[in-house]
């Protein structure tokens, strides 16, 4: 039978699922619209697309390592108490082996693909989730490592899966990467070393600490050297290698990872929700709202 834009506008405004997903239940159900819908409530795409405008700025970063291979990923709730759940965290867990079994170049890629068990799609997995759990959830992000011979991946969560960092060390061993895993969770840096940092990023801060030196009356004879100095503090801030190591102030983390026989290849730190807008309740006023009605 031929499925008509109108019929699955129909189907769309019963359930409130996505174009595709309603095209593909009237052509699994051969235009029947009950039975569309039902396999959509199947599915757990109608409750799923329901939920879809819902902020999901809750969940966990976990962390799975199987040989020479790592995966962290960020998987979204709406509540900080549907995280702590059991259900949740086993089902965090079930997706992060997914994607390293299954090595997804993106998030898009790894919610298409093929999952073990009963749904078609790891996406159906996920919404078969929503409709069990009763809220949005939402895989974020992830990234994948793969380990060379001589490469080592620290990992350490942080505030029950609040944070996550997956650190790699070329050399040393697997306890000194994780020590440095555990700096990054404490002091956040943005790169590695200061060669990483881009060279706009670098003469945007040389040109406010410059202005910042004039603002304060310096004289411009002394104001570059000045700038050069309060550089090497900028670099301290958000290089790895220049911090101080959290468990030895005395040194910077680089000397320590070198002392170990090793350096930092890369890191990646997952801290839930951030960049995120995060819906504030005011359970008082909702109440409130409740009674008045």
């Amino acid at each position: 039978m031929a499925i008509s834009a109108k019929m699955v506008k129909e189907l769309r405004e019963k359930t409130g699922a996505g174009m595709m997903d309603c095209k593909k239940a009237l052509s699994e159900t051969d235009g029947d619209m009950e039975k569309a819908v039902d396999f959509l409530r199947e599915k757990g795409i109608a409750k799923a697309a329901k939920k879809a405008d819902r902020v999901a700025a809750e969940g966990l970063a976990h962390i799975v390592k199987e040989g020479n291979r790592a995966v962290i990923v960020e998987i979204n709730s709406e509540t900080d108490f549907v995280s702590k759940n059991d259900g949740f965290i086993n089902m965090v867990d079930t997706v992060a082996k997914h994607i390293l079994t299954n090595s997804p170049a993106d998030v898009e890629e790894a919610l298409a693909q093929e999952f073990a068990g009963e749904q078609d799609t790891l996406q159906d997995f996920i919404n078969n989730q929503i409709a069990t759990i009763g809220e949005k959830i939402s895989l974020r992000r992830f990234e994948i490592v793969e380990l060379d011979d001589n490469e080592h991946a620290g990992a350490y969560i942080h505030m029950g899966g609040r944070i996550g960092v997956l650190a790699v060390v070329e050399g040393a061993d697997e306890e000194t990467a994780k020590d440095v895993a555990m700096h990054i969770a404490a002091i956040n840096p943005k790169y590695v070393s200061r060669d990483a940092v881009s060279e706009e990023e670098v003469d945007r801060e040389r040109d406010v600490l410059k202005q910042q030196a004039l603002n304060e009356g310096k004289p411009e004879n002394i104001v570059e050297k000045m700038v050069e100095g309060r550089l090497g503090k900028f670099f301290e801030e958000i290089c790895l290698n220049e911090q101080a190591f959290v468990k030895d102030s005395d040194q910077k983390v680089g000397k320590y990872v070198e002392s170990k026989g090793g350096s930092v290849k890369t890191f990646f730190r997952y801290e839930v929700g951030e960049g995120m807008e995060k819906r504030e309740d005011n359970f008082a006023e909702e109440v409130m709202s409740q009674v008045k009605k």
